[in-house]
């Protein structure tokens, strides 16, 4: 039951479960002498045994409290209480049920066993031991008292002293088999934290592939097809720019962003637009449709991510479908933000992608895997292609890290 708890909760929540059950058992004993002296009472008006019962009423008060605060003091003050409560209850009982016989003892065992369920201030399971002994201690102390100045004797309650090596018994297997637990809570913490660490690595190697691709690898495909001659202007400026980024490790921080993150982008200020309007400078004609007012849905993670997505996607349509026309639309629902990138160039066949082919592997597919999202793509030759991209939203993200997660 405890192996999942924090380690500085475990040892508390056991022994507050341990006393709330206790506490249970002794409101209970009460409850049923109560019920058993008005009983008695009631068949038999002649036995005065109406103080036993006013005798129970302040142990069931201070049961109820203990039950209640567990704290030192109440539970010190059912002892005092109770002391000379059970005191007075045997002396009653005893003096009035001559011989006291089994229905006497059966009732002075309830009240025992009431007394030496003290489940208050136990911080922890050596502590609950402690307070049941002083509580059987108590308890038979009183009980013997009364005894004596009525009949002259003692007389044993062995059925008190069984409860008694029972609960110290469960107690000290709880004990034992916290021991136990610990070691294996050590081991689920150092399994739960590798996978967060594996997880947070995977996500940095997805974006620092994906954002190998966008920079170094497009420059260099850029340049191998330049003309020959000096270098074009913009591209040296992209270059440059590009490469202020990897030492700057601008993308790191990116992969790191926490997806709780409550930012949110509208179209005007969205890295998207940005995306689009970077792709029109290329003199590629982009329409966009749908609902632009989705994308204040996302959150800072799934901004970051969608917006280098589509970018390659754009890209990609430039360089390989043979037309510069594409249309970007925008859907929006509950749980996701879609994105589907439509041109109708010459298409291709994803299965036969050549393996130096990057551009949908690294930078769209493993960069919306980090943020939980999907990414599907249709093409036929001669027909065009569809890449559609979902993104959880912001309030959708968390509940799919976890799910992922279990």
């Amino acid at each position: 039951m405890s192996i999942g708890l924090p380690a500085h909760l475990r040892k508390e929540s056991v022994t507050r479960a341990f006393a709330r059950v206790i506490n249970a058992v002794a409101f209970v004993c009460l409850t049923l002498a109560f019920v058993g002296v008005v009983t008695l009472y009631a068949s038999d008006t002649s036995r005065n045994l109406v103080p036993a019962a006013i005798a129970l009423i302040p142990m069931l008060i201070t049961v109820r409290l203990l039950n209640r605060y567990r704290t030192m003091f109440f539970t010190v003050a059912h002892l005092l209480i109770g002391g000379p409560a059970t005191y007075w209850f045997a002396l009653t009982i005893i003096s009035q049920l001559r011989p006291v016989g089994v229905v006497g003892h059966y009732l002075l065992d309830l009240v025992l066993i009431a007394m030496m369920f003290v489940g208050g201030a136990g911080r922890n399971v050596v502590w609950s031991i402690l307070w049941c002994t002083v509580g059987v201690a108590v308890s038979q102390a009183s009980v013997a008292l009364a005894s004596l100045q009525i009949q002259g004797f003692v007389h044993p309650h062995p059925t008190v002293f069984v409860i008694y090596v029972a609960a110290i018994s469960v107690l000290m297997i709880l004990r034992l088999s916290q021991r136990g637990v610990r070691r294996v809570q050590s081991h689920l913490h150092r399994a739960a934290r590798d996978d967060e660490f594996a997880s947070l690595r995977y996500g940095i190697e997805a974006t620092s592939a994906a954002v190998m691709h966008d920079t170094v690898l497009s420059h260099l495909a850029a340049i191998a097809h330049a003309p020959f001659g000096a270098m074009n202007p913009k591209l040296q400026r992209d270059i440059s720019r590009d490469l202020e980024v990897l030492v700057g490790e601008e993308w790191l921080s990116e992969a790191a962003l926490d997806s709780s993150d409550s930012v949110r982008h509208d179209w005007q200020n969205s890295a998207l637009l940005a995306t689009i309007t970077e792709a029109r400078a290329l003199e590629l004609v982009v329409e966009v449709t749908g609902d632009l007012t989705a994308l204040s849905r996302l959150d800072s993670r799934g901004d970051a991510a969608l917006a280098p997505a589509v970018k390659q996607c754009l890209v990609n349509v430039i360089n390989h479908s043979g037309t510069m026309r594409a249309e970007v639309a925008i859907f929006g629902s509950p749980s996701e933000v879609s994105v589907l990138v439509v041109d109708a160039g010459k298409g291709f066949n994803e299965a036969e992608t050549g393996a130096d082919r990057l551009g949908l592997r690294q930078s769209v597919r493993r960069r919306i895997e980090t943020v939980s999202g999907t990414v599907q793509v249709w093409s036929t030759p001669g027909l065009g292609t569809s890449v559609m991209i979902r993104v959880p939203t912001a309030e959708n993200a968390p509940a799919l890290e976890r799910s992922a997660a279990q």
